[in-house]
C-alpha cells in the first residue's frame, strides 16, 4: 500500500447516478441477511467484567480511582488473551488511554475485552470501558485501550494460532492491528526525529518566573515490597498492580505542582521492559516534566531489585501521564509553570513538549473517526507518521468491508461500488502476470504514474490522502473535495501472478468525477486500469536490483 499527499481536485460537470436507489435497496437486503446469519454470534475471545464501585475503590473526590480501574482493565484483557492462547500471558504494553468520564460510588463499571489479532507470540487485545447508573439506566463511555500480551509457557514463548475475523468490525480491527503494531515499534524513533528535525517551542525565558515551581519540588520516590497478593497466577507481579502504583506516585507529583487534587486525563503507553516477582522491591519514581497552560505531564519509571544490598536495579516499566486541575464547573484551571533542572531536566522538558505535539496529532488524526478528519489537516513533517498511519488504516478498513457490489466487468477488470452514509467508494480489480513485489515497486514510484494514468498531472492531483498544503491555498474559482483514502492493495495469487486492487473513498464533492464510470456511461476507469496492467507488464523485468533490497 502506498500513501501520498495532494492538493486541489478540479471542479467537474454534474451527472446523475441513476442506479443508486436500486442498489441501496439491494444493499439493505444483503445487510439484513448478514445480520440474521450473525445473530447470537459472540467472539470466542471476548471476556466481560462488571464491577460495582464501592467506597474502598475511590479517591479523595469519591470517584473511582484510575489505579483500581487499570487493575480491572488488565485482568479482563489478560483473561481474553489467555482464552485465545490457551496458556499464561503477560502484559507487554498498553497504548494511550484517554479518560472521557469519571465514575462515582454506586455506579457499575462494564469492561469488555477481545483479541483483535494474533502475531507470532504476541497479540493485540482491544478493551472498551463503560459506566452505568443503575438508578437512571444511563450509560457513558469511559475509555478505550489497546493492550499487547505475550503468551508464555514456562520459560519459552508460544506460537499463537491466528485469529479468523467474522464480522465487519472484527475484520477492520484485525486489518488495522498490524499497522498499529508498526506504530508502536517506531514510536521512540518518532520522538527522536521530532526533536532533531522540528522546532519545538521552548518558551522558558518568556514565562512568568513568579509562578514557576522548580521541578525538583515535585519529585516523588516510593518503594513497594511485592507480596503474594500482588502477584498473578504465574508468580509475577500483576501488571495492573504496577500500573496502579505508578498512577499513585504520579498523582502525588502532580499535586505538589498544583497544590490541589489533580485529575488524570491521559496515559501514554505503558511499556513493560521485564518481569518482577514476589519478594522484589519496586522503586517508583515520578516527576513533573513540563507544565502547559492547563495540563502537566508527569513521568514515571519503575525499577526492581531483589535484596537490599544489591546496587544494580532493573528498569521494568515507564509511562507518561497527563493531569489537569478542574474547578467547580469541571473546567481546567491555569497551572504554575515548571522550572526544569539543567541537564536531564531540560531534556525531559523538551521531550514532554514533543510528546504533547505527537499526542495532539495522534488524537486529531488517528483517534477520531475517518469521516471526522477534515480536508484542512495541515501537512507538517512532525505529523506525517500519523497521517501515513491514518491513511493506511483507513484503506485497510475500506478493504475489509464486505458489502461491495459488483457494478460491471470488462475484459477481466471488475468495478465494485460501496455506498456508505454520504460517501461513495469504488474498487477496481484485476489479475496481472507480474510478481507482487515487482508490482509494489512499480506502483509505489509515483514518478512513473503518468505513464499509465493520464489524470495524474497538473493542474490537479487526485490525492492518495487529501491534506492542506501552504503552497496551494483555497481559491474562489476552485471547489475543494476530499479523498478520504485511496491506494493499491496487492495479493500474490501464485508464481508471477498478482491480484491488483485500487480503492477510493471520497466526499460528495468528488462524485461528479466518478458517476459516469460507475453508472456504465464511460469506460475511462477501465482504460486507465488496463493501461496500468500494460505498464506493469512492460516494466516488470527492469527491477531485479531493487527486488534484492525489498
Amino acid at each position: 500500500m502506498i500513501q501520498n499527499v495532494g492538493n486541489h481536485l478540479r471542479r467537474g460537470l454534474a451527472s446523475v447516478f441513476s442506479s443508486r436507489t436500486s442498489r441501496k435497496s439491494a444493499l439493505r437486503a444483503g445487510n439484513d441477511s448478514a445480520m440474521a446469519d450473525s445473530e447470537g454470534y459472540r467472539n470466542p475471545t471476548e471476556v466481560q467484567m462488571s464491577q460495582l464501585v464501592l467506597p474502598c475503590h475511590t479517591n479523595q473526590r469519591g470517584e473511582l480511582s484510575v489505579g483500581q480501574l487499570l487493575k480491572w482493565i488488565d485482568t479482563t484483557a489478560c483473561l481474553s488473551a489467555e482464552r485465545h492462547a490457551g496458556c499464561p500471558c503477560v502484559t507487554a504494553s498498553m497504548d494511550d488511554v484517554y479518560f472521557e468520564h469519571t465514575i462515582s460510588v454506586g455506579q457499575v463499571v462494564n469492561i469488555k475485552a477481545k483479541v483483535n489479532r494474533a502475531f507470532n507470540s504476541s497479540m493485540e487485545v482491544g478493551i472498551q470501558v463503560t459506566s452505568e447508573d443503575l438508578c437512571s439506566e444511563k450509560q457513558w463511555n469511559v475509555c478505550k485501550a489497546l493492550a499487547t500480551f505475550v503468551a508464555r509457557r514456562e520459560i519459552t514463548k508460544v506460537k499463537l494460532k491466528q485469529i479468523t475475523p467474522r464480522t465487519e468490525e472484527e475484520k477492520m480491527e484485525h486489518s488495522v492491528a498490524a499497522e498499529r503494531r508498526r506504530m508502536r515499534l517506531v514510536y521512540a524513533d518518532t520522538i527522536k526525529d521530532l526533536l532533531a528535525n522540528c522546532a519545538i517551542q521552548d518558551d522558558l525565558e518568556s514565562r512568568d518566573c513568579s509562578r514557576m515551581v522548580p521541578a525538583e519540588k515535585t519529585r516523588v520516590e516510593s518503594v513497594e515490597l511485592v507480596l503474594p497478593p500482588h502477584a498473578n497466577h504465574q508468580g509475577n507481579t500483576f501488571g495492573g498492580q504496577i500500573m496502579a502504583w505508578m498512577e499513585n506516585v504520579a498523582t502525588i507529583a502532580a499535586s505538589r505542582l498544583c497544590r490541589a487534587h489533580p485529575t488524570l486525563k491521559a496515559i501514554e503507553m505503558f511499556h513493560f521492559r521485564g518481569p518482577s516477582q514476589v519478594g522484589d522491591r519496586l522503586v517508583l519514581k515520578a516527576i513533573v516534566n513540563n507544565a502547559f497552560k492547563h495540563s502537566m505531564e508527569v513521568g514515571v519509571c519503575v525499577e526492581a531489585y531483589r535484596q537490599e544490598a544489591e546496587t544494580h536495579r532493573r528498569h521494568i516499566n515507564s509511562a507518561f501521564m497527563t493531569f489537569v486541575v478542574l474547578d467547580a464547573d469541571d473546567q481546567p484551571q491555569l497551572l504554575p509553570w515548571i522550572r526544569p533542572q539543567p541537564g536531564d531536566g531540560e531534556r525531559r522538558y523538551r521531550e514532554a513538549s514533543a510528546r504533547k505535539k505527537i499526542r495532539l496529532d495522534r488524537k486529531y488524526i488517528v483517534s477520531c473517526k475517518q469521516t471526522e478528519v477534515p480536508l484542512s489537516v495541515p501537512w507538517d513533517p512532525s505529523n506525517q507518521v500519523y497521517l501515513s498511519y491514518n491513511n493506511v488504516s483507513s484503506l485497510k478498513m475500506l478493504v475489509a468491508k464486505d458489502n461491495w457490489v459488483l457494478s460491471s466487468e470488462i475484459s477481466q477488470v471488475r468495478l465494485y461500488t460501496l455506498e456508505d452514509d454520504k460517501f461513495l467508494s469504488f474498487h477496481m480489480e484485476m489479475v496481472v502476470h507480474v510478481d507482487a513485489a515487482q508490482a509494489f515497486l512499480l506502483l509505489s514510484d509515483l514518478r512513473q504514474r503518468p505513464q499509465w494514468d493520464k489524470h495524474y498531472r497538473d493542474p490537479y492531483v487526485i490525492a492518495l490522502r487529501s491534506v492542506t498544503l501552504p503552497t496551494h491555498r483555497e481559491t474562489p474559482e476552485y471547489r475543494r473535495g476530499e479523498t478520504l483514502c485511496s491506494g493499491f492493495c496487492l495479493w500474490r495469487e501464485g508464481d508471477q501472478l498478482t491480484k491488483v486492487s485500487y480503492y477510493n473513498q471520497a466526499t460528495p464533492g468528488v462524485l461528479n468525477y466518478v458517476t459516469t464510470n460507475v453508472a456504465g456511461l464511460s469506460s475511462e476507469f477501465y482504460t486507465t486500469f488496463k493501461a496500468c496492467e500494460q505498464f506493469l507488464l512492460d516494466n516488470r523485468n527492469d527491477l531485479a536490483p531493487s527486488l534484492q533490497t525489498l
